[in-house]
């Protein structure tokens, strides 16, 4: 059901300050001889050439000293991951394969997916914590892989930097070729969703730090709602989310019964849905305003059927929600196949007509293996000098 993690995260001996907190940044600072009286100062000042600017060198910092420059340099960084490989989908949205800088940075490197989905109105990133996934879900080609470890704070923090980077979305700087501006002239990244490889809840501390930082007034500013958790249903977790995040709450339901939850997400034989579904309906700040997404994807002759719908309604009786419907989306070896689309547009109806908002999802990125419950990357099958070149395209376009 849950996956061991078969490897520890082991710090360079040159660390990174993305991710930390003002309190361990000021820490950090502290331990190279800044003065106590200075310390709010200069956490002030490299958080905002970090998180406002977008800062990728200390020598970039041109509000803080040339000494003090110079040995921020000596002993830290700003790196984030590294783009070992792009794919661009007819859609525009786009995958990037993230190599993590650290002590993996050689011959077998730990590497994150990361996808970025522009939309008319927004631009959604989706960010990965764990390298692998926790879980085994049948329906998702990224529960097939092994798990290998948890992400830190700053490795997911460093995939929105990456992303800003890579799209030119800091103040001042070239927005990427090809990349789609939202019709309101804002940021490029101005949602960020919880969804890329890994259970979320199952690195809560990590999680919660990062999306601390992402929603940071002071720094990239990205709303709380605008960004949401989504979990395959770690019950004991998802109040701490409510109360120590404040995110929006996604679950990934996608069975109405236990005994199909079970094999479709087994983490339900330890977390079925009465009990899930009583976590949700006590989510801190749950409201008509702050509604729990529910996620359900449409697999044909296993939980499309309009009694299903019917149960999914009553199931969900009482608690403010969305109900996201998901087209599957085949990957090889897959053994479900997708609903038709008369089918899904019934069972929308069903749950449209009880009064929930029952988007179906708009399949992005299938063509680059980018959507919902692909992210297991074909690169990792290339050649070395393949996936160099890959690498090479993608720092040139």
């Amino acid at each position: 059901m849950e996956k061991t993690p078969l490897e520890r995260y082991v710090p360079p001996a040159k660390p990174s300050l993305v991710g930390l907190s003002r309190p361990a940044l000021a820490q950090a600072l502290g331990s190279i001889g800044v003065p106590e009286r200075q310390l709010d100062m200069r956490v002030s000042q490299i958080w905002h050439w970090l998180y406002v600017r977008g800062a990728q060198h200390f020598e970039a910092m041109s509000s803080v000293s040339k000494d003090l420059r110079a040995i921020l340099a000596a002993n830290f960084t700003l790196a984030r991951p590294q783009i070992a490989a792009e794919q661009i989908s007819v859609d525009g949205t786009r995958k990037w394969l993230l190599r993590l800088p650290g002590e993996h940075a050689g011959e077998n490197p730990h590497e994150v997916e990361c996808v970025y989905i522009p939309e008319a109105d927004r631009g959604t990133l989706c960010l990965s914590t764990q390298v692998g996934c926790t879980l085994n879900c049948s329906f998702c080609h990224t529960g097939t892989q092994r798990l290998v470890r948890n992400l830190t704070a700053g490795e997911i923090v460093g995939q929105v930097l990456l992303a800003r980077d890579r799209l030119g979305d800091w103040p001042g700087a070239k927005i990427s070729e090809g990349a789609s501006v939202p019709s309101d002239g804002g940021r490029l990244v101005s949602n960020v969703v919880m969804m890329g490889m890994g259970e979320p809840l199952y690195n809560f501390e990590a999680v919660r730090d990062a999306l601390l930082i992402v929603a940071d007034g002071d720094g990239i500013s990205i709303s709380k709602r605008r960004i949401t958790l989504s979990t395959s249903g770690v019950v004991p977790n998802i109040a701490r989310c409510g109360t120590e995040i404040g995110v929006m709450l996604a679950v990934s339901l996608h069975a109405v019964r236990d005994e199909l939850r079970d094999v479709l997400v087994p983490l339900n034989r330890k977390y079925p849905i009465r009990d899930l579904l009583a976590a949700c309906r006590a989510y801190p700040g749950l409201s008509n305003a702050r509604r729990i997404t529910f996620e359900y994807v449409m697999l044909e002759d296993v939980n499309d059927s309009l009694a299903d719908a019917k149960a999914l309604v009553r199931l969900l009786a009482g608690i403010p929600a969305k109900i996201n419907l998901i087209p599957f989306n085949p990957w090889p070896g897959s053994r479900y196949k997708c609903s038709d689309w008369d089918r899904i547009e019934r069972f929308s109806e069903v749950v449209f007509n009880a009064g929930y908002a029952s988007p179906v999802r708009t399949p992005r990125g299938r063509d680059i293996l980018a959507a919902c419950g692909q992210l297991k990357s074909a690169t990792e099958k290339l050649s070395a000098r393949e996936r160099l070149a890959l690498r090479a395209m993608a720092m040139t376009d």
